[in-house]
């Protein structure tokens, strides 16, 4: 962990996966659980967290007749970043808080990397300049088949973004990005079986998520 995260009080949680993986509703449900239990949490999301951080949100993720390369996509995503790490994710740690945040910088590195194809050891220096090297605790990789995932957001016609439609080669790309970064990594990252019900799947959330807690000697529950 960076010096500039060792410093901080609290504990950053970062939820990753591909689209219908079910991590937003576990976020959701992970944030209402840890309140209900006198933790201090503050819940967020990537692209976004701040006004102007949801307005590129609103760039990156609606359609468009022009089409979007791929350099631009990252370098709005890291602006995007850069303003939620300094008004939201940061303060929030300085103050203890244990911060929740669906999608993070795994997620540049999974699309943007092995999805688009741009440059791996850039976007990783890229984002550590966009976030002053800020490194979540704990992740957890909300891992689907493709198939699966696509079926279940196809089925959310309300809610469907620019992703959504692309090919499936690329979200398969995407999905191996995901797991070579727990490969990686995986002391921080830890795969949870998103195929399993909702239920099944909070209740994994919640026991790897309590145990990085009780070893953090910063963070304390709140009286009740």
């Amino acid at each position: 962990m960076p010096s500039q995260s060792r410093s901080l009080r609290g504990i950053f949680i970062t939820l990753e996966g591909g689209e219908g993986s079910g991590k937003t509703t576990q976020a959701f449900r992970l944030f209402r659980s840890l309140t209900s239990q006198g933790y201090d949490v503050l819940h967020t999301r990537e692209p976004g967290g701040t006004p102007f951080a949801e307005r590129l949100r609103s760039i990156l993720l609606d359609g468009s007749a022009e089409v979007v390369a791929p350099e631009t996509e990252a370098l709005l995503i890291l602006a995007a970043r850069r303003q939620h790490v300094d008004h939201v994710i940061r303060p929030a740690l300085a103050r203890g808080k244990v911060v929740i945040c669906d999608r993070f910088s795994d997620s540049t590195i999974a699309y943007q990397g092995y999805g688009r194809g741009l440059d791996l050891k850039f976007l990783r220096v890229l984002n550590n300049w966009a976030t002053s090297k800020l490194t979540p605790h704990l992740t957890l990789f909300f891992d689907i088949p493709v198939t699966t995932g696509l079926r279940r957001r196809h089925g959310q016609a309300a809610d469907q973004n620019r992703l959504d439609h692309e090919a499936r080669r690329f979200h398969s790309k995407v999905r191996a990005g995901f797991h070579a970064l727990a490969k990686r990594e995986p002391r921080r990252i830890k795969i949870v079986d998103a195929r399993l019900s909702p239920d099944s799947v909070a209740a994994s959330v919640e026991s790897l998520v309590l145990d990085r807690l009780r070893r953090s000697r910063s963070i304390t529950r709140q009286s009740r």
